[in-house]
C-alpha cells in the first residue's frame, strides 16, 4: 500500500473501542454531531493499526505519529485531524485508567495549525431590514400550504429568539411550550426568561427582549392551527410535531433572501451577530460570554476582533486620512 492511501476501514470497532465510546455517549453525554466525528476517527485509527499489523494497546508513539502523517496525505484539513487525535488521545487515556495501555502514544502529538476563521455577523441594518421583513402570509412568492399566517408568526418568533437572545439552533429546538419536570428547556413569557440547554448539558437562563417576546405572544396565538395534539414543542413544523434544524435552515435561508440580504444567512450567523452587535453596544465580554453560555473567555474574545473589524470599516470609510492617495 502506498503511503498517502486510505486503509480499508472496518465495518465496525472492536469491542474495547466500542465500550469508550458507549463511555462517552451515556457517562460523558455527548453530543450526537461530536459522537459521530469521535466515532469515524476512531474506526480510520483501527484502520491504520489493522493496515501495519499492530494491535492498539500496544502501538508506539511513532505509528501514531504515522498515522497521522497518512491523514494529513489524504487531504484532511487540521480541525478534522485536531479532531481525530482529540478522539484517539481520549482512547488511550480511557484505556489508561482502566490499565489496558502503561501510557498513551498520543501525547505530545499536535495537529497542523489552521487558520481561524472570524465568525460571521450581519451588519446591524442587515439583522433589522431581516427582522423588520414581513412574514410568510405577505409573501406573494410564496404559494400554497406554506403561505400562512401560522407560518409566519412561528417564523417571525425563532427569528426574534435567535438574533434577540442568542440561542443556539438545539437550544431554541429544544424549547417546550411550557415547564415540565421532562422539557429541555422553555420561555417564561412573565419573566421574559428564556431557560435553555446548553452544551454539554449546562443550563442557563437568558433575558427575551420586548420584541422577541411580542412575537411569541403572537406566535401562540396561531400555534393550535398547526401543533399535534399533546405535542410539547414550542416550534412545530406544518406536521404539527418538533420542527428540526434543516426545516429551520430552510426557512431562514428563504427569508433572507426575499428580505434583499447579500449573503447566505443561516441559524448561527444570528447567534454571532447577537454577540457582535451587543459587544459592540456595551464593551462586556464577560456579559457576552455569560448570554452565550462559553465555557471559556477566550471563545468569546473572537467577536473582539469583528468589533475591531467594524471598527476598522468605520475608520476607512470616515477619516480624511485612512484612504491612500
Amino acid at each position: 500500500m502506498s503511503a498517502g492511501a486510505a486503509p480499508a476501514a472496518p465495518a465496525e470497532l472492536l469491542p474495547a473501542v466500542q465500550a469508550f465510546v458507549d463511555h462517552l455517549r451515556v457517562e460523558r453525554r455527548l453530543a450526537a454531531r461530536t459522537l459521530a466525528m469521535y466515532t469515524e476517527a476512531l474506526l480510520r485509527l483501527q484502520a491504520s493499526a489493522q493496515a501495519d499489523g499492530v494491535a492498539l494497546p500496544q502501538a508506539s508513539p511513532l505509528h501514531l505519529r504515522a498515522w497521522v502523517g497518512q491523514l494529513r496525505l489524504r487531504g484532511l484539513a487540521p480541525r478534522s485531524i485536531a479532531i481525530a487525535l482529540a478522539a484517539w488521545r481520549g482512547l488511550y487515556r480511557w484505556w489508561g485508567r482502566q490499565g489496558l495501555v502503561a501510557a498513551s502514544p498520543v501525547e505530545g502529538l499536535r495537529p497542523p495549525k489552521a487558520p481561524k476563521p472570524l465568525p460571521k455577523a450581519l451588519a446591524v441594518e442587515q439583522a433589522m431590514a431581516l427582522a423588520d421583513h414581513p412574514g410568510a402570509d405577505a409573501d406573494p412568492l410564496l404559494q400554497g400550504r406554506a403561505n400562512t399566517p401560522a407560518l409566519a408568526a412561528r417564523d417571525a418568533a425563532i427569528l426574534e429568539l435567535l438574533y434577540g437572545s442568542g440561542l443556539r439552533v438545539a437550544e431554541l429546538l429544544g424549547l417546550d411550550v411550557a415547564a415540565h419536570t421532562d422539557a429541555a428547556g422553555w420561555v417564561d413569557l412573565p419573566d421574559g426568561t428564556a431557560h435553555v440547554l446548553g452544551k454539554g448539558s449546562k443550563r442557563r437562563s437568558v433575558p427575551v427582549g420586548t420584541a422577541a417576546l411580542a412575537a411569541l405572544q403572537a406566535w401562540l396565538a396561531l400555534r393550535p392551527q398547526l401543533a399535534a395534539a399533546g405535542e410539547m414543542a414550542l416550534f412545530v413544523s406544518q406536521r404539527g410535531t418538533r420542527l428540526v434544524p434543516n426545516q429551520l435552515r430552510a426557512r431562514l435561508k428563504a427569508q433572507a433572501l426575499r428580505a434583499g440580504l447579500p449573503t447566505h444567512v443561516h441559524p448561527h450567523m444570528l447567534r454571532h451577530s447577537f454577540a457582535s452587535h451587543l459587544l459592540q453596544s456595551s464593551g462586556d465580554l464577560r456579559a457576552v460570554q455569560e448570554l452565550l453560555g462559553h465555557a471559556s473567555i477566550s471563545t468569546t474574545q473572537v467577536y473582539t476582533k469583528l468589533d475591531f473589524q467594524h471598527l476598522a470599516k468605520v475608520y476607512d470609510a470616515a477619516h480624511p486620512r485612512a484612504k491612500r492617495r
